[in-house]
């Protein structure tokens, strides 16, 4: 990849008080522990806590060396003034000072992320996503992405990319245009790998990078016990997914490792990931993260899993 980044990666949706509200120690003790843990490599975008993301990482990061870390936000939702009462309606517990306008306009890209870099207290960002342009291919293709190539071209930004939850629209843009890497949410992950037959080997011959993100699917896979009310895809998980989950966890328990270990890691099998982007909104979490991360994993348990018909044969693992 053009910019390199850590292995492991720091997901900035939580401390833009996703789901509930997380308070500014928390927030910058979550960034800190990242950083004591080796993360070089954060996340951002206007949409997480309409904008609270980028000014709460922006105030963590801003005692660092600039070159010593890897910063990435999106482009796609324009944050504008609104005088509406009430709390954000879409995940973040903030109130609605403002409002996200999709814009995959020229105009727009710029406009983002000059407002990106503003409330991130920097110059620069090096990697630059267009954010969920599912039903606006045609302005993101079109618009968005020309723009954004302008601003490599330019030097203004090292990577271009784009981020979403599915892999289909992702592997278009990899086919049709120069991307440098996309961030994939939730769509290669132990549980599902539907992305594996045709747009991972796409990205390694295009030479295009995959951040892996959603790991956890949406907390299905994010503790070593799996509770019945778990989430998968923001929402609540089907009994199957739910029991598939465990069985893939009493696996690994067999081994003396634990799910979220797997999880974590199992995105890294594959060559065309280059890391993997955990979200955290407190140093207990970021220290959990690490730790799951670097957990010794046999190989005894992907084998299991092979064998057990849970994991495909063909599936890489670490």
């Amino acid at each position: 990849m053009k910019v390199p980044v850590s292995r492991l990666g720091f997901g900035a949706a939580p401390i833009g008080n996703l789901y509930r509200e997380v308070s500014d120690a928390e927030a910058f003790g979550a960034v800190e522990a990242a950083w004591q843990t080796g993360v070089r490599y954060f996340d951002t975008a206007p949409h997480y806590g309409l904008g609270l993301s980028e000014r709460r990482l922006g105030v963590a990061l801003s005692g660092r060396p600039r070159d010593g870390y890897v910063l990435s936000t999106k482009v796609g939702r324009v944050l504008e003034p609104f005088d509406g009462t009430g709390m954000d309606d879409e995940g973040f517990a903030v109130p609605r000072h403002f409002r996200r306008i999709r814009d995959y306009s020229a105009d727009g890209v710029l406009r983002s992320l000059e407002s990106s870099l503003e409330r991130l207290g920097t110059d620069r960002v090096e990697i630059v996503y267009i954010h969920d342009p599912d039903e606006h291919w045609d302005a993101a293709f079109g618009e968005a992405y020309p723009a954004l190539e302008s601003l490599r071209s330019q030097g203004v930004v090292g990577a271009i990319g784009v981020g979403m939850n599915q892999w289909e629209m992702p592997e278009r843009f990899v086919r049709e245009t120069d991307i440098d890497v996309v961030m994939l949410a939730g769509r290669y992950t132990l549980l599902e790998q539907h992305s594996l037959p045709t747009f991972l080997p796409l990205c390694l011959e295009r030479g295009v990078s995959v951040v892996a993100c959603g790991v956890f699917n949406s907390g299905l896979l994010s503790k070593p016990v799996v509770p019945a009310d778990a989430r998968y895809n923001y929402e609540e998980a089907p009994p199957e997914l739910v029991a598939r989950a465990r069985a893939i966890a009493e696996v690994c328990g067999r081994h003396g490792v634990t799910l979220p270990e797997a999880a974590i890691q199992f995105a890294l099998g594959h060559p065309a990931v280059v890391s993997v982007v955990i979200g955290a909104r407190t140093a207990e979490q970021m220290t959990a993260n690490s730790a799951y991360f670097s957990a010794s994993i046999p190989a005894g348990v992907w084998e299991e899993l092979k064998s057990a018909g849970l994991l495909g044969a063909e599936v890489p693992t670490p």
